[in-house]
């Protein structure tokens, strides 16, 4: 089949190159615009672009999937399909109807669970032991088009939100691909997703990022991998500068620390949540790099007690 491929982020490269390497002909690419990025605002290109400028692809880079000057070069190009991994625009009706398969998304999760733009980051903020990937035929609805295909994964005890996606969209690579095969042979029949277990993972902010020391052990640990390594994980110290975290780990055996409370030691770092204490990985102070705990604590020297997590 003649596919466009859709996509902008780092997640859409392995089904880029493996839809390239597939028995399919991918004719051009569409992503979002080259966009200001960085402190320095310099002008950031997308992996797809540049993985696509490598391949040699046409690119495409309306401002809107809705330009008129896209759709009519959507219709030249004439695809069979159009496979979407995390393109991060919307698409309107005169532009789904023109692939003679449609429009199918590669999205990370077993829909209807987590339909949005953040469904790995919300399966591990909400402890969800298995997930996955599924395609389906893009509609007018978010993510409510009907399923073609699904795989699934593990949540392991220590993923982040960036380990398991790598993983989806490298297993998710494979499925896409199949997709569209079973697509062109015809052996494929799409399956409306259920009414029941729908439930929705809107994009995670910074403020959904700072940790809540009163909240359980078990929920910080979950949160501060949900948001590793974007947003990512923040709180505030006892002077009040912002102090980014990498994922901690359970003390169960440590009791005694109040909520937001530090202690710090030669071997460790410990503060308190609402059950127990978790122990700190690595931190970056404001204006530094990430170092171990220990390291941080060894150079700031916390004071005993200090409390952690006032307003920013």
């Amino acid at each position: 089949m003649r596919l466009l491929f859709a996509g902008t982020p780092d997640v859409a490269l392995p089904a880029l190159d493996a839809l390239v390497d597939s028995r399919h002909e991918v004719v051009a690419v569409l992503t979002r615009p080259d966009a200001p990025a960085g402190r320095g605002r310099g002008v950031a290109v997308s992996p797809v672009k540049r993985r696509a400028a490598e391949l040699g692809l046409e690119v495409l880079t309306p401002a809107s999937p809705r330009d008129p000057a896209f759709g009519a070069r959507l219709a030249e190009l004439a695809p069979d399909c159009a496979p979407v991994v995390a393109y991060g625009g919307l698409l309107p009706a005169s532009v789904l109807d023109v692939p003679t398969h449609g429009w199918v998304n590669l999205h990370f999760s077993l829909l209807p669970a987590w339909r949005g733009a953040a469904p790995v980051q919300h399966a591990l903020l909400h402890g969800d032991e298995v997930t996955g990937a599924t395609t389906f035929r893009i509609e007018q609805g978010l993510d409510t088009g009907p399923v073609l295909g699904t795989l699934t994964e593990t949540v392991r005890a220590r993923d982040t939100a960036g380990d398991l996606l790598g993983r989806l969209a490298t297993a998710g690579a494979g499925l896409l691909v199949a997709t569209l095969d079973a697509l062109e042979d015809g052996s494929l029949v799409a399956v409306p997703q259920p009414a029941d277990g729908v439930s929705l993972a809107p994009r995670l902010t910074t403020e959904d990022a700072r940790v809540r020391w009163e909240h359980p052990a078990l929920a910080t640990d979950r949160r501060v991998r949900a948001v590793t390594p974007s947003p990512g994980a923040w709180t505030t110290a006892g002077d009040g500068t912002r102090v980014k975290l990498g994922p901690v780990r359970l003390r169960p055996d440590v009791t005694d620390l109040p909520a937001g409370v530090v202690r710090a030691s030669k071997d460790e770092v410990l503060v308190g949540t609402g059950t127990h204490a978790v122990q700190l990985g690595d931190v970056a102070p404001a204006g530094r790099r990430m170092m171990t705990a220990v390291d941080w604590a060894r150079g700031a020297r916390p004071a005993e007690g200090e409390q952690w997590g006032g307003q920013a």
